[in-house]
Parts: C-alpha cells; sequence; structure tokens
C-alpha cells in the first residue's frame, strides 16, 4: 500500500510517497515537470510488492516545505545535495536511482558525482546533460525541440501562459496522453500560490554542462520514439558518457510521459535492471 510520509531535513521537510517494507532494496524514484511524485503511482506499487522499499519524493519546490523563493536555490548542485539529504534522512547507505525528466537530470549529476551511494542508476526520457546540450547546439531538430526552454524561463509570462483558462497551457503539454483526472491532479497543484514558479525556477537556474565526471554504475537509458522534446540524436549520443554497465531500451510509439503512459512496459524494464545489478 503507497503511504505519504514526510521526510525532515536541513532544507526542509520534503513530502513523499512510500510503498514496500523497510528494509527491502532501497529505491528512489524522481519525477519530472510538471508533475509530482504520484506520477510513479504504478511503478511504487509494482516494485514496494516485489521486495523494494520505494521513495518517490516531491522534489524541492514541489514539497511546499521546500519551497526557497530565490532562483539560485534551484541550481543542480542544490538538487543532488537534495537526493543525498533524503537517502540520508531514510538511513539509506546505498540505492537505486530512477528519474524522469528533471528528475533524471537531477539523477545524471547525482549518478556521477556518488557512485559510492548509487548502487544503480536508470533515467526515463531525458538523456545525458552533455549529449542533450550538445544536440540543442549542433542538430537543427533539437534545437527546434527545445524552443520551450525560451517561454518557461521567462518570470511571471510562462505562469500566465500556463495557467490562464483553466490550465490550459498545462493541459497541452501533456499532449492528452496520460488520463485527465491525473492532469486535473497536476492543475490544482500547481494552481497553488508559489507553486508552478517554484518548479518554473528549475528552468530558469540551469546550466546544461552536465556532469564532468564520466557516469560509472550500472546505467538503464529508456527513451521513447514519440517524444516531443527529446530527438534520436541526444539518445544515441548518451552512451558516450557512461563508462559503466549501460543498457539502452527504445519504447516504440510512446511520447515523453513514459511512467504514466507505458507503465508496465517501463516497470519491466527497470525490475530487469535492478535484477541485473544486486551489489
Amino acid at each position: 500500500m503507497i503511504e505519504a510520509i514526510e521526510i525532515p531535513t536541513a532544507a526542509g521537510t520534503f513530502d513523499a510517497l512510500a510503498c514496500g517494507d523497510v528494509g527491502g532494496r532501497e529505491v528512489m524514484l524522481l519525477h519530472g515537470f510538471p508533475e509530482s511524485a504520484i506520477e510513479w503511482e504504478f511503478q511504487l506499487r509494482a516494485l514496494g510488492g516485489g521486495g523494494c522499499h520505494v521513495v518517490a519524493p516531491d522534489q524541492r519546490g514541489y514539497s511546499a516545505g521546500v519551497r526557497p523563493t530565490q532562483v539560485a536555490d534551484y541550481r543542480l548542485e542544490e538538487l543532488v545535495g537534495d537526493v543525498t539529504a533524503i537517502a540520508d534522512a531514510l538511513g539509506w547507505q546505498r540505492f537505486d536511482l530512477v528519474g524522469h525528466d528533471w528528475g533524471a537530470y537531477v539523477g545524471w549529476a547525482a549518478a556521477a558525482e556518488l557512485p559510492e551511494r548509487i548502487r544503480s542508476f536508470t533515467a526515463v526520457s531525458f538523456p545525458h546533460p552533455a549529449a542533450f546540450l550538445r544536440a540543442m547546439t549542433e542538430d537543427e531538430d533539437q534545437a527546434q525541440r527545445s524552443q520551450y526552454f525560451a517561454l518557461l524561463r521567462k518570470p511571471r509570462v510562462a505562469e500566465r501562459a500556463l495557467l490562464m483558462d483553466d490550465g490550459a497551457g498545462l493541459r497541452k503539454i501533456f499532449e492528452w496522453k496520460i488520463p485527465e483526472e491525473r492532469v486535473d491532479e497536476y492543475v490544482h497543484r500547481f494552481s497553488q500560490p508559489d507553486a508552478l514558479t517554484a518548479a518554473l525556477n528549475w528552468y530558469r537556474a540551469m546550466h546544461l554542462s552536465g556532469p564532468t565526471a564520466p557516469v560509472t554504475v550500472p546505467t538503464l537509458y529508456v527513451w521513447s520514439t514519440d517524444d516531443t522534446t527529446v530527438g534520436s540524436t541526444a539518445a544515441l549520443a548518451t552512451e558516450k558518457y557512461v563508462t559503466g554497465p549501460y543498457r539502452f531500451e527504445m519504447v516504440e510509439e510512446v511520447s515523453h510521459w513514459i511512467p504514466e503512459q507505458a507503465p508496465e512496459e517501463l516497470t519491466r524494464l527497470i525490475m530487469q535492471h535492478l535484477l541485473a545489478h544486486r551489489s
């Protein structure tokens, strides 16, 4: 059964969803934008019921108890620090990390910086940041796909564009690929005071230089062919930045929203990855 928990850290208290027995294999799930921990509902139940202790936090800015107002507080080093702080608060010495979208962006850096803590890493949708940056600057297709970054980085303008008309802009992001009731929940969350600004501050603080050290931990990267935000150039180039065991899986005819649009397939791939890398 999924339960709502709170995780106190020096930065504040994170809201989170958890499933599975304490003492099971530790797995942390990091959500993307514009979502929350609930995007992992299927994976929480499946992994939690399969012997894992799974925790999906609402990340910095998404948790009301960790919502700083300064853009600088959403830099990558702060976000990676949250991963460590959450693991410490849970008493996890080593754990498996799974991230989707922005959660994968954080995960790539954490996997590079914390190989002694992270047993395995699964990135969903978002490629290695260095591969993405190179594609943005050298590949016309990826440059076109990434044009929305400029809008989301504009203070107040982005908030108005996404929330007007009952969140029509937010709803359009999901491309009508996930259940309407789930989208309604996301729109409700981001309609709360300061919630959307906090989430957009990730874009406003971002630098896509990526981790400088190679990713040495066992890594699974799952990309979908109908992803409108990440093209094949960056996806296929990601393997260049992983020196540890690496597996690339391409999911056909699925959008960017893999965890919710293709939950069974993604969970199967994650389980295979965990079973292949136990130590």
